[in-house]
């Protein structure tokens, strides 16, 4: 039990200071953005910071990652009898709830002045190896769940896998851009509501 219980501590230290750091990227612009700030903004020490992340990037990189934990976890979790696309989609529920408030926020219209943020945060250089790397790791674990799901081997569990992460660049990229706005929740499923369809041509 005492194991558990810290272990939960550091994951939510771990969540607390990837949050801030987005919030904090997306209020400032990255370059005006310190770990001494992000440190700060989440109520521990830079050296626990620094126990954490070895970088600000990998501070931010962290919010995907353990969203798409979150959501492979969930996944895992899903009854065995359950038709896989169902209970992806179930799954992907997962990762709104992360946050609490803040998940619920992805059901709502996004603020004008948040996306401006969140637009320049994704086009930042210095964030894309580390975005690469946390892409590629959720990915991984997903083809995994998906084959012991399954029982499939070679090329279907990773199709599965990649198709998810298209969906969720498709529906980040659609976020952004939309006019008008709309939540990310909502693009999301609609989404997968394509994939599952079998990508009809629109009427």
């Amino acid at each position: 039990m005492t194991e558990g219980l810290r272990e939960r501590k550091k994951r939510e230290t771990r969540i607390a200071l990837s949050w801030a750091a987005v919030r904090l990227t997306v209020e400032r612009g990255y370059d005006n953005v310190r770990i001494e700030d992000i440190a700060a903004e989440a109520g521990v020490s830079l050296r626990t910071f620094r126990n954490y992340f070895a970088s600000k990037a990998d501070a931010i990189a962290t919010r995907h990652v353990e969203r798409g934990h979150a959501v492979n976890a969930a996944l895992r979790e899903r009854p065995a009898d359950e038709p896989l696309w169902d209970a992806i989609r179930i799954a992907v529920n997962a990762g709104f709830e992360l946050d609490g408030n803040v998940g619920a926020a992805g059901r709502q219209l996004p603020d004008e002045s948040w996306l401006e943020g969140a637009r320049l945060m994704i086009a930042e250089p210095a964030l894309k190896g580390a975005m690469a790397a946390a892409q590629f790791a959720v990915t991984e674990e997903l083809a995994g769940i998906v084959a012991e799901r399954t029982g499939a081997t070679g090329v279907y569990p990773r199709l599965v896998a990649e198709v998810l992460s298209a969906a969720q660049l498709t529906a980040n990229r659609e976020w952004l851009r939309a006019d008008p706005p709309r939540p990310i929740f909502d693009l999301f499923h609609e989404v997968l509501d394509g994939i599952t369809a079998g990508l009809p041509e629109p009427s």
